[in-house]
């Protein structure tokens, strides 16, 4: 797939800011691309903590939420709070759960099953809560498109509180929108039109988490006692993949540290079968490791597993857990791997390859690993996908689109083919009649207003900067931007005229690639290269001829000169400390 590249050209003295943060220019350069501009947004980006997060009490109906809360706690009601099966889901859950038992509240917590219950609070739901004797409904991380269900919990005689992250349902109406809300006693979500919120990007854990500072303010609990919570909405901000900008940046960096030394049981020995424990923390860990072992629960059994999990207090269980977790997990990779395999076979033998929107039908995948496919189908073929299953009831599925095509606004153009549907603008949840799905392919194709150009991913790259330019100092300076992640992702430099002095394969598989690089200054580095190295080697037996990658495998003078995208890195083995990059992409 071909790839545009363009170099980021946004401007700024990055001089002076270099001399008033004690940084690198290049640093700075980076910083300005990400937008982060006027002093207050650099003062949050680079020192922010936790301090500076805003007051719970802007968000809309937050005082109503805490005055109802203390009123049922304090005549020790029963409260249920109703979750969602995912990262969000179960964090936003053990945070309510873990707030409201600490100011004293009579509190369960119930998580809909995937397969049996679908997406969020059901009548169902409602009926068990009505048969328990439950009082008060609280929703964390789901609630704001069931104001059906919703409307049945608040018929019965209950209270309900929806604490929610996702965009407001909305009809089109004389080329306005007219917003469904669901009438219920308070709406906690900064989705919600007249939130005057200033963050719009929380996830559901953090909206908890909003609700459990102002629970303890109104209880006079420790502000220290919201550190191990705060770590559960960082963990979730990544796991949802948030953008990691303003608040979100903060909720992360602290999560990370507190992490490294957590007191929870339960994440303790998921880091610790993860091979974690000790370890410097990332984004990436949470993201790629921790987060898929406590996802796997909720899509190939139960998500009150991971719960239990964070619940856990005894060391043996907790670790019996973490390792079922893990073992789930290694299940699920297995399967997403024959999926993925599966749906490129139908894009290309079906010629769907052509379409703008991609709608692939799988029925016999396991429903919980449709979105992982999508996105992992999306990298490949940059489009929107969304793929399918067959569910108990009818079809299920899920969306990955790209930054210029908004799956929410999209599926609601033609909302009248679908049972149920919500999401965001890059993401998506949807169900319908089996009979429908072509009729579907077909409608969200026509109203498709992509263009070639949309559909043609830029890399942009921050820097174009020579090998030469790198020392240590200039790497340990990138730590400053972390945590990388969506909204702030990696930085992208390039260098060009990129001649390779020798390579080889490594790994057990024979799968990377161990090069080392000689630019036009005569700079000389190794450079690893992780992913695609097939697709890398036939680009290079194309564009210079087998016999030209043949010497440079052999460490022989060779004609290949290319140009790279990169990231630096130091490569510590036995005590000896290196200059390296990874290539990331190459022309």
């Amino acid at each position: 797939m071909k790839k545009k590249w363009m170099v980021a050209a946004k401007r700024a003295d990055f001089k002076k800011i270099g001399e008033i943060y004690g940084i690198d220019q290049v640093i700075a350069r980076i910083i300005r691309n990400r937008d982060v501009i006027e002093k207050e947004e650099l003062d949050m980006y680079l020192r922010g903590e936790e301090k500076d997060l805003y007051s719970p009490y802007l968000l809309k109906d937050m005082e109503k939420a805490v005055e109802i809360l203390k009123e049922k706690i304090g005549e020790e009601k029963s409260i249920r709070i109703i979750g969602d099966y995912d990262i969000d889901g179960v964090c936003s859950t053990y945070i309510l759960y873990t707030g409201l038992k600490r100011c004293g509240g009579k509190v369960d917590f119930e998580i809909p099953d995937r397969i049996k219950d679908g997406y969020g609070v059901n009548e169902q739901l409602v009926q068990e809560a009505v048969e328990a004797g439950i009082d008060t409904i609280l929703t964390c991380d789901n609630g704001i498109a069931a104001a059906k269900e919703l409307k049945f919990a608040k018929d019965t005689g209950m209270t309900v509180i929806v604490t929610d992250h996702h965009e407001v349902p909305y009809t089109e109406e004389q080329g306005g929108r007219n917003h469904i809300l669901p009438q219920v006693d308070a709406i906690i979500n900064h989705k919600q039109p007249d939130c005057n919120y200033p963050f719009k990007e929380l996830c559901g854990a953090a909206v908890a988490y909003k609700v459990v500072i102002a629970l303890y303010e109104a209880f006079q609990i420790p502000k220290q006692e919201l550190k191990e919570l705060l770590s559960f909405a960082g963990f979730a901000t990544v796991g949802d993949v948030m953008i990691l900008q303003g608040e979100n940046r903060i909720f992360v960096k602290e999560a990370l540290k507190e992490l490294e030394h957590t007191t929870n049981v339960g994440m303790e020995s998921l880091m610790e079968v993860c091979d974690l424990k000790g370890k410097k923390l990332t984004a990436y860990h949470i993201g790629f490791v921790l987060g898929p072992c406590m996802n796997a629960s909720g899509r190939l059994d139960t998500a009150k597993k991971a719960l239990s999990l964070l619940c856990e207090k005894d060391k043996l269980s907790a670790q019996a857990l973490a390792k079922e977790l893990k073992m789930l997990n290694d299940s699920r990779k297995e399967l997403t791997d024959q999926g993925v395999k599966t749906a490129i076979d139908m894009v290309e033998k079906k010629g769907l390859y052509k379409d703008r929107v991609l709608v692939i039908y799988l029925p016999d995948c396991h429903e919980s690993i449709a979105g992982i496919i999508a996105g992992r189908i999306r990298e490949k073929y940059y489009k929107p996908v969304f793929v399918l299953t067959r569910a108990k009831e009818g079809v299920k599925g899920s969306g990955r689109s790209i930054e210029s095509y908004s799956m929410y606004d999209e599926m609601t153009k033609v909302k009248d083919v679908f049972t149920k549907f919500g999401g965001h603008p890059m993401a998506a949840g949807l169900s319908l009649a089996e009979d429908k799905v072509e009729e579907f392919r077909k409608r969200i194709n026509e109203n498709c207003g992509l263009t070639q150009e949309d559909l043609t991913e830029q890399i942009v790259i921050d820097v174009p900067m020579p090998l030469d330019y790198i020392n240590e100092d200039f790497i340990e300076q990138l730590d400053i931007l972390e945590p990388f992640g969506k909204g702030n992702e990696k930085p992208v430099f390039a260098d060009k005229n990129i001649g390779i002095v020798s390579m080889a394969r490594i790994g057990k598989n024979k799968d990377m690639l161990k090069l080392r690089l000689k630019n036009e200054h005569g700079c000389t580095m190794e450079s690893t290269m992780f992913r695609n190295c097939d697709d890398f080697e036939e680009f290079l037996n194309e564009r210079f001829s087998e016999g030209e990658v043949e010497k440079a495998f052999r460490g022989m003078p060779n004609n290949i000169s290319i140009a790279i995208t990169y990231y630096p890195s130091i490569n510590e083995f036995r005590g000896n400390r290196s200059l390296q990059v990874n290539i990331t992409g190459y022309q």
